[in-house]
């Protein structure tokens, strides 16, 4: 005879799972300027984070105010504009900016007027063809080198000269690492010997003792195609070895390469993170819903090449994904057509705005710029 054992028979009690918690958003349009960067920073100095986003910035806190910067050159659909990264650079106390363009293959810097006048351009370096640029601490001296990203063109970073109470002198020296790179760049240290190591698409350059002048090898572990900027470099399982983090900024796909390490031999193994989306240009690491762990927020760029990429004319997105313990779950940050989903640009800043306590996301692109405002749980 057959019996049918439940655990409420035998008096067991099983415990519900609780649903898992994410964070919401609030989207506030700030403009329908098709610029592909934004920054945060405080322009004037009144103690407001403020919004730049090319030819304008936004005044904060409610950013319904906007002040002209700049004319950038505008090619079909793009504007030669490619990032806004935050550097007193001339050391006057008034936050500038690098950015620079690839029909325009210079990187430049924008001098804050400090007051509500135009900003001056001045070039750093003739770089060729820049697909956007970040900022990372190269030599480790605690300040933030300037690395465009300039596919078949030299890989070089630039170093703001400094007097000598640490104050920029608005001059750039720069120092090349290799001969030549392709699309896709990060930077981190792969091999845990305390120095950062760049990522390029066909491998990662092991830094030398002497970041200045030593020889950076080639490690050809891997080959990411073409990738986003940045490839993120994080410790994704905990397991003590860094891994990769990479967009496909042009085709569907975005994964974490698994590092393993045996025998002193370095291998990385491909896990999918979202295989539905595309034109996963540029990523962010950071706690988005404040439980002490970091999140990727990342984002479908809208309109890259002008809508001719695979998936250019799939609906946006904006998201973030949180490692689960064994892969990462994707919590939908905007989605939907053009006007109501919103993309990603080449270049985005997280920040919080309005002092809650949680980061806030201001996003740039071909669809507009954007707050998302973090209303926490």
């Amino acid at each position: 005879m057959f019996s049918l054992i439940l655990p409420f028979f035998l008096g067991i009690l099983v415990p519900e799972v609780a649903p898992a918690k994410h964070v919401t958003f609030k989207k506030q349009m700030i403009a329908m300027e098709s610029a592909e960067s934004a920054g945060v920073f405080d322009v004037n100095n009144d103690g407001h984070l403020d919004i730049v986003s090319g030819s304008y910035w936004y005044q904060g806190p409610d950013f319904k105010k906007k002040h002209f910067i700049a004319v950038f050159n505008r090619v079909g659909e793009y504007f030669d504009d490619f990032s806004t990264i935050p550097m007193d650079v001339n050391g006057d106390g008034y936050m500038d900016y690098i950015t620079g363009g690839w029909f325009g293959a210079t990187l430049v810097w924008m001098e804050n007027p400090g007051n509500n006048g135009p900003w001056k351009t001045h070039e750093i370096y003739k770089t060729g063809n820049v697909e956007t640029t970040r900022a990372w601490d190269v030599d480790g001296d605690g300040n933030l080198e300037i690395v465009p990203n300039t596919p078949n063109q030299p890989l070089a970073y630039y170093k703001l000269k400094r007097d000598s109470s640490g104050k920029g002198t608005g001059a750039f020296e720069r120092i090349e690492v290799a001969p030549k790179h392709g699309h896709g760049l990060g930077f981190g240290d792969v091999n845990g010997d305390g120095r950062g190591d760049f990522i390029l698409s066909n491998g990662w350059l092991e830094a030398p003792s002497d970041r200045r002048s030593g020889p950076w090898l080639l490690r050809e572990d891997f080959n990411l195609g073409a990738a986003s900027i940045p490839v993120l470099v994080q410790d994704v399982n905990g397991d003590g070895l860094n891994d990769l983090i990479v967009g496909q900024p042009h085709d569907y796909g975005l994964d974490w390469y698994e590092q393993r390490k045996a025998d002193g031999r370095i291998t990385f193994v491909k896990h999918p993170i979202d295989p539905f989306h595309s034109q996963y240009h540029c990523l962010e690491w950071v706690d988005i819903d404040n439980d002490g762990q970091m999140e990727l927020v990342t984002g479908k760029r809208y309109r890259a090449h002008n809508g001719n990429d695979p998936g250019g004319h799939d609906h946006l997105g904006m998201y973030y994904f949180k490692w689960n313990g064994e892969s990462f779950t994707k919590n939908v940050i905007s989605f939907g057509p053009f006007g109501e989903g919103k993309g990603a640009g080449i270049y985005f800043a997280i920040a919080d705005l309005n002092n809650s306590g949680f980061q806030d996301i201001v996003v740039a692109g071909k669809d507009g710029l954007a707050v998302f405002y973090n209303e926490g749980y």
